[in-house]
Protein backbone atom coordinates (compact mmCIF):
# COMPACT_ATOMS: atom_id res chain seq x y z
CA UNK A 1 0.00 0.00 0.00
CA UNK A 2 1.18 3.50 -0.75
CA UNK A 3 0.97 6.44 1.64
CA UNK A 4 1.84 9.13 -0.91
CA UNK A 5 -1.59 10.67 -0.50
CA UNK A 6 -2.70 11.25 3.07
CA UNK A 7 -6.11 12.99 3.29
CA UNK A 8 -6.58 12.35 7.01
CA UNK A 9 -5.87 14.65 9.95
CA UNK A 10 -2.56 14.56 11.78
CA UNK A 11 -1.61 15.62 15.31
CA UNK A 12 -0.38 18.99 14.07
CA UNK A 13 -3.69 19.91 12.44
CA UNK A 14 -6.10 22.29 14.11
CA UNK A 15 -8.97 20.75 16.07
CA UNK A 16 -12.00 20.43 13.76
CA UNK A 17 -15.21 22.22 14.54
CA UNK A 18 -17.85 20.04 16.17
CA UNK A 19 -21.43 19.69 15.00
CA UNK A 20 -20.58 19.78 11.28
CA UNK A 21 -19.96 16.09 10.56
CA UNK A 22 -22.37 13.43 9.35
CA UNK A 23 -22.13 9.97 10.94
CA UNK A 24 -22.66 6.48 9.47
CA UNK A 25 -23.02 3.39 11.68
CA UNK A 26 -21.94 0.13 10.02
CA UNK A 27 -23.65 -2.64 11.96
CA UNK A 28 -22.93 -6.37 11.61
CA UNK A 29 -25.82 -8.77 12.28
CA UNK A 30 -24.49 -12.30 12.59
CA UNK A 31 -26.83 -15.26 11.99
CA UNK A 32 -28.01 -17.47 14.82
CA UNK A 33 -29.10 -14.93 17.45
CA UNK A 34 -32.43 -15.36 19.16
CA UNK A 35 -35.18 -13.10 17.74
CA UNK A 36 -32.72 -10.93 15.80
CA UNK A 37 -35.40 -8.62 14.39
CA UNK A 38 -36.77 -7.50 17.75
CA UNK A 39 -33.29 -7.21 19.26
CA UNK A 40 -32.07 -5.09 16.36
CA UNK A 41 -35.06 -2.77 16.59
CA UNK A 42 -34.28 -2.20 20.28
CA UNK A 43 -30.64 -1.55 19.45
CA UNK A 44 -31.52 0.99 16.74
CA UNK A 45 -33.74 2.80 19.21
CA UNK A 46 -30.63 3.37 21.35
CA UNK A 47 -28.52 4.83 18.51
CA UNK A 48 -27.84 8.53 19.21
CA UNK A 49 -29.52 11.12 17.02
CA UNK A 50 -26.15 12.21 15.61
CA UNK A 51 -26.15 9.00 13.52
CA UNK A 52 -28.12 9.76 10.36
CA UNK A 53 -27.27 6.63 8.37
CA UNK A 54 -27.06 2.91 9.29
CA UNK A 55 -25.61 0.25 6.98
CA UNK A 56 -26.70 -3.26 8.04
CA UNK A 57 -24.64 -6.33 7.17
CA UNK A 58 -26.58 -9.59 7.38
CA UNK A 59 -29.88 -10.25 9.10
CA UNK A 60 -33.29 -11.20 7.65
CA UNK A 61 -34.81 -9.09 4.90
CA UNK A 62 -36.84 -6.23 6.30
CA UNK A 63 -34.99 -6.33 9.61
CA UNK A 64 -34.34 -3.00 11.31
CA UNK A 65 -36.99 -0.30 11.53
CA UNK A 66 -35.74 3.13 10.54
CA UNK A 67 -36.19 5.89 13.10
CA UNK A 68 -37.36 9.28 11.89
CA UNK A 69 -34.37 11.12 10.46
CA UNK A 70 -32.32 7.90 10.11
CA UNK A 71 -31.67 6.13 6.81
CA UNK A 72 -31.29 2.35 7.29
CA UNK A 73 -29.87 0.36 4.38
CA UNK A 74 -29.30 -3.39 4.31
CA UNK A 75 -26.63 -5.06 2.19
CA UNK A 76 -27.02 -8.57 0.84
CA UNK A 77 -26.24 -11.78 2.72
CA UNK A 78 -22.64 -12.16 3.87
CA UNK A 79 -20.48 -15.17 4.65
CA UNK A 80 -18.89 -14.19 7.96
CA UNK A 81 -16.17 -16.85 7.61
CA UNK A 82 -14.62 -14.50 5.02
CA UNK A 83 -14.30 -11.62 7.47
CA UNK A 84 -16.53 -9.58 9.75
CA UNK A 85 -17.40 -6.90 7.19
CA UNK A 86 -17.48 -6.86 3.38
CA UNK A 87 -15.65 -3.99 1.76
CA UNK A 88 -18.94 -3.01 0.13
CA UNK A 89 -20.20 -1.97 3.58
CA UNK A 90 -17.31 0.42 4.11
CA UNK A 91 -17.69 1.84 0.62
CA UNK A 92 -21.44 2.27 1.15
CA UNK A 93 -20.91 4.55 4.15
CA UNK A 94 -21.48 8.18 3.10
CA UNK A 95 -20.97 9.93 6.46
CA UNK A 96 -17.89 11.98 7.29
CA UNK A 97 -17.36 9.76 10.34
CA UNK A 98 -17.87 5.98 10.35
CA UNK A 99 -18.60 3.85 13.43
CA UNK A 100 -18.31 0.05 13.37
CA UNK A 101 -19.98 -2.22 15.90
CA UNK A 102 -21.61 -5.64 16.28
CA UNK A 103 -25.33 -6.13 16.79
CA UNK A 104 -24.93 -9.20 19.02
CA UNK A 105 -25.68 -7.29 22.21
CA UNK A 106 -22.04 -7.06 23.33
CA UNK A 107 -21.61 -3.41 22.29
CA UNK A 108 -23.79 -0.50 23.40
CA UNK A 109 -24.78 2.37 21.07
CA UNK A 110 -24.77 4.61 24.15
CA UNK A 111 -20.95 4.65 23.89
CA UNK A 112 -20.94 6.08 20.35
CA UNK A 113 -20.81 9.79 21.44
CA UNK A 114 -17.59 9.03 23.35
CA UNK A 115 -15.94 7.76 20.16
CA UNK A 116 -17.18 10.73 18.14
CA UNK A 117 -15.86 13.14 20.77
CA UNK A 118 -12.31 11.92 20.22
CA UNK A 119 -12.66 12.11 16.43
CA UNK A 120 -13.92 15.68 16.72
CA UNK A 121 -10.97 16.43 19.00
CA UNK A 122 -8.46 15.62 16.27
CA UNK A 123 -7.85 11.87 16.46
CA UNK A 124 -7.98 9.86 13.23
CA UNK A 125 -8.95 6.43 14.55
CA UNK A 126 -10.71 5.66 17.83
CA UNK A 127 -11.08 2.15 19.19
CA UNK A 128 -12.67 0.68 22.28
CA UNK A 129 -10.63 -1.09 24.93
CA UNK A 130 -11.90 -3.49 27.57
CA UNK A 131 -8.59 -3.38 29.42
CA UNK A 132 -8.18 0.26 30.44
CA UNK A 133 -9.82 2.08 33.37
CA UNK A 134 -13.57 2.19 32.81
CA UNK A 135 -13.60 -0.79 30.44
CA UNK A 136 -14.53 -4.39 31.21
CA UNK A 137 -15.67 -7.63 29.62
CA UNK A 138 -18.38 -10.12 30.52
CA UNK A 139 -17.20 -13.22 28.68
CA UNK A 140 -13.68 -13.68 27.33
CA UNK A 141 -12.42 -17.28 27.14
CA UNK A 142 -8.92 -18.06 28.36
CA UNK A 143 -7.81 -19.26 24.92
CA UNK A 144 -8.64 -15.91 23.36
CA UNK A 145 -7.04 -14.00 26.23
CA UNK A 146 -3.76 -15.88 25.75
CA UNK A 147 -3.84 -15.42 21.98
CA UNK A 148 -4.69 -11.75 22.33
CA UNK A 149 -1.83 -11.18 24.77
CA UNK A 150 0.66 -12.77 22.37
CA UNK A 151 -0.58 -10.68 19.42
CA UNK A 152 -0.39 -7.51 21.52
CA UNK A 153 3.28 -8.15 22.25
CA UNK A 154 4.00 -8.61 18.55
CA UNK A 155 2.07 -5.46 17.62
CA UNK A 156 3.86 -3.38 20.26
CA UNK A 157 7.27 -4.47 18.98
CA UNK A 158 6.42 -4.05 15.30
CA UNK A 159 4.71 -0.67 15.55
CA UNK A 160 6.06 0.85 18.77
CA UNK A 161 2.51 1.47 20.00
CA UNK A 162 1.31 0.58 23.48
CA UNK A 163 -2.21 -0.56 22.64
CA UNK A 164 -4.18 -2.53 25.21
CA UNK A 165 -6.93 -4.16 23.14
CA UNK A 166 -6.18 -5.28 19.58
CA UNK A 167 -9.07 -7.68 19.00
CA UNK A 168 -12.10 -5.61 20.06
CA UNK A 169 -14.21 -4.51 17.10
CA UNK A 170 -15.93 -1.34 18.36
CA UNK A 171 -14.18 1.51 16.53
CA UNK A 172 -14.70 4.77 14.66
CA UNK A 173 -12.71 6.67 12.06
CA UNK A 174 -12.88 9.34 9.39
CA UNK A 175 -14.41 8.33 6.06
CA UNK A 176 -11.23 9.11 3.99
CA UNK A 177 -9.56 6.22 5.86
CA UNK A 178 -11.63 3.86 3.66
CA UNK A 179 -10.01 5.32 0.55
CA UNK A 180 -6.56 4.48 1.96
CA UNK A 181 -7.36 0.81 2.50
CA UNK A 182 -6.00 -1.68 0.01
CA UNK A 183 -9.21 -3.61 -0.63
CA UNK A 184 -7.57 -6.78 -1.90
CA UNK A 185 -9.63 -9.25 0.09
CA UNK A 186 -13.39 -9.75 0.20
CA UNK A 187 -13.66 -8.83 3.87
CA UNK A 188 -11.79 -7.42 6.82
CA UNK A 189 -11.97 -8.18 10.52
CA UNK A 190 -13.55 -5.69 12.88
CA UNK A 191 -10.86 -4.24 15.10
CA UNK A 192 -7.46 -5.78 14.57
CA UNK A 193 -7.04 -5.52 10.80
CA UNK A 194 -8.37 -1.96 10.65
CA UNK A 195 -6.17 -0.94 13.59
CA UNK A 196 -3.18 -2.43 11.79
CA UNK A 197 -3.93 -0.34 8.70
CA UNK A 198 -4.26 2.77 10.89
CA UNK A 199 -0.86 2.06 12.49
CA UNK A 200 0.64 1.44 9.06
CA UNK A 201 -0.27 4.97 7.98
CA UNK A 202 0.83 6.54 11.26
CA UNK A 203 -2.61 7.85 12.19
CA UNK A 204 -3.43 9.26 15.62
CA UNK A 205 -5.06 6.32 17.41
CA UNK A 206 -7.02 6.77 20.64
CA UNK A 207 -8.31 4.02 22.91
CA UNK A 208 -11.46 4.71 24.91
CA UNK A 209 -12.90 2.50 27.68
CA UNK A 210 -15.67 0.19 26.55
CA UNK A 211 -17.82 -2.31 28.43
CA UNK A 212 -18.31 -5.55 26.52
CA UNK A 213 -21.73 -6.84 27.54
CA UNK A 214 -22.87 -10.50 27.47
CA UNK A 215 -23.67 -11.60 23.95
CA UNK A 216 -27.18 -12.71 23.12
CA UNK A 217 -27.42 -16.50 22.97
CA UNK A 218 -26.49 -17.88 19.56
CA UNK A 219 -28.75 -20.34 17.84
CA UNK A 220 -27.86 -23.52 16.09
CA UNK A 221 -26.45 -21.69 13.07
CA UNK A 222 -23.44 -20.06 14.66
CA UNK A 223 -21.11 -20.06 17.68
CA UNK A 224 -21.06 -17.06 20.05
CA UNK A 225 -17.31 -16.52 19.60
CA UNK A 226 -15.23 -16.35 16.40
CA UNK A 227 -12.67 -19.08 15.77
CA UNK A 228 -9.64 -18.24 17.88
CA UNK A 229 -6.94 -19.96 15.80
CA UNK A 230 -8.29 -18.74 12.46
CA UNK A 231 -8.68 -15.18 13.67
CA UNK A 232 -5.28 -15.15 15.35
CA UNK A 233 -3.48 -16.43 12.26
CA UNK A 234 -5.20 -13.89 10.05
CA UNK A 235 -4.41 -10.99 12.39
CA UNK A 236 -0.78 -12.07 12.77
CA UNK A 237 -0.41 -12.20 8.99
CA UNK A 238 -1.82 -8.68 8.68
CA UNK A 239 0.49 -7.37 11.42
CA UNK A 240 3.50 -8.72 9.53
CA UNK A 241 2.31 -7.60 6.09
CA UNK A 242 1.69 -4.01 7.19
CA UNK A 243 4.77 -3.63 9.40
CA UNK A 244 7.02 -0.56 9.05
CA UNK A 245 10.36 -1.00 7.27
CA UNK A 246 12.32 -0.90 10.53
CA UNK A 247 9.96 -3.20 12.43
CA UNK A 248 11.91 -6.44 12.11
CA UNK A 249 15.06 -4.91 13.59
CA UNK A 250 13.00 -3.60 16.52
CA UNK A 251 11.45 -7.03 16.94
CA UNK A 252 14.86 -8.72 17.05
CA UNK A 253 16.33 -6.55 19.81
CA UNK A 254 15.43 -6.99 23.43
CA UNK A 255 12.56 -8.75 25.22
CA UNK A 256 8.96 -7.88 24.58
CA UNK A 257 7.83 -4.88 26.53
CA UNK A 258 4.70 -5.31 28.52
CA UNK A 259 5.28 -9.03 28.99
CA UNK A 260 4.12 -8.62 32.57
CA UNK A 261 1.29 -6.26 31.72
CA UNK A 262 -1.66 -7.45 33.81
CA UNK A 263 -4.16 -5.38 31.86
CA UNK A 264 -4.50 -7.93 29.05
Amino acid sequence: MSSDSHPLRRSTDRTPRSGTRTVTLVLTVRPGHARPGAALDRLLDQVPSSVREVVLIGGPTGQGAAREGMDVRRLGDWDFTRGDIPHAALLAATGDLVVLMNADGSMSPHEIPHYLHYLESGYDFVKGSRFIAGGDYADYPLSRRLGHRALLRVARRLYGQHLTDLWYGFCAFRRPFVDLLDLREDGVELGAELVTHALHYGLRVAEVPSLELPRRPAGRHGPPHPRTVRDGARILGTLLDERPHNALSRLAHGPFRGSRDSSV
